[in-house]
């Protein structure tokens, strides 16, 4: 998995240092930053009104509260720009996919909660986006958007001892244990 990211990094240095006539954009999100989340990107312009950005997402986090919190993303997404590349509203689809050890968050009495168990897996994912980028200088400009998507994740879930759970809760109990959970949502 490190060799992963150390190529995908790669790839990421070579898109930034090949950068011409603003063709391609090394963005950061900044909201993630903050929260210590790697979120690098890269947009590269296709043709005057569309660009392709490919993204990662890395939490570097082992735990938060003793909870588990890594996971790992990768997409990659088409952008139609209503008046030329990087200006302007914008809509897109993207694709993607995931992996990720991490307890499950959740809303409680208004307070962030999260499970007294751990899932480790993988997912897929398809969406759409629409936002507006604002160039405010010749090579600095503030995207906003909003996305949506439909993800599908397997998984094991395990006690904090380490041990499966093989059992999942379901309103019908399966004849056989099904060591692999799966979810889908919006």
């Amino acid at each position: 998995m490190k060799k992963f990211f150390v190529i995908l990094a790669s790839c990421f240095a070579i898109a930034a240092a090949q950068e011409t006539a603003a063709q391609s954009y090394v963005k950061l999100n900044g909201l993630y930053a903050l929260a210590g989340v790697v979120n690098p990107a890269v947009e590269f312009a296709i043709s005057p009104k569309s660009a392709i950005q490919t993204e990662i997402v890395v939490s570097p986090w082992k735990s938060i509260g003793g909870k588990h919190m890594t996971f790992g993303i990768l997409m990659g997404e088409y952008r139609y720009y209503f008046k030329q590349h990087n200006t302007g509203w914008y809509v897109g689809g993207n694709l993607g996919m995931m992996a990720f050890d991490m307890s499950k968050p959740y809303i409680y009495n208004g307070r962030l909660k999260f499970e007294d168990r751990y899932c480790k897996g993988y997912g897929m994912m398809i969406g759409a986006c629409v936002g507006y980028e604002y160039r405010f200088a010749e090579r600095w400009l503030v995207d906003a958007f909003l996305g949506w998507a439909w993800m599908t994740s397997f998984y094991n879930g395990y006690s904090f001892s380490g041990e499966i759970d093989m059992n999942p809760h379901r309103p019908v109990p399966p004849k056989y244990p099904d060591p692999f959970n799966g979810s889908s949502e919006w």
